[in-house]
């Protein structure tokens, strides 16, 4: 995916969502009768009163980023585990049959 996408991606939420996180960090000090989150700086709150649409915007990065950005490498052993289990015996020859042609053919070209 290029990189514009994702950036647009971040960019809706950054824009759209997080600044949502101080209506949920109002409503977590609601639920736990806080005042503020501490007192750093004067007349604004804590540092969290501060950083709510960050937080917010970081989990979802770290979330995204897990989701869509890295790719997900699957050990052979699993995706083989899947085809034994997931398969009948038909498939699973038909795919013995298809592969055997595919690296035959990989073969000849690397000839």
């Amino acid at each position: 995916m290029p990189v514009q996408w994702h950036a647009l991606a971040l960019g809706l939420f950054a824009s759209i969502i997080a600044p949502f996180g101080g209506f949920f960090a109002s409503g977590l000090k609601r639920a736990f009768k806080i005042k503020d989150f501490g007192d750093t700086i004067p007349g604004h709150g804590g540092f969290t009163d501060r950083m709510d649409c960050q937080m917010m915007m970081a989990v979802f990065a770290y979330i995204y980023h897990q989701s869509f950005v890295v790719s997900q490498g699957f050990p052979v052993e699993m995706i083989l585990d899947q085809i034994l289990n997931h398969l009948t015996d038909e498939e699973q020859h038909d795919l013995h049959f298809l592969l055997g042609r595919i690296l035959h053919e990989r073969q000849l070209e690397q000839q």
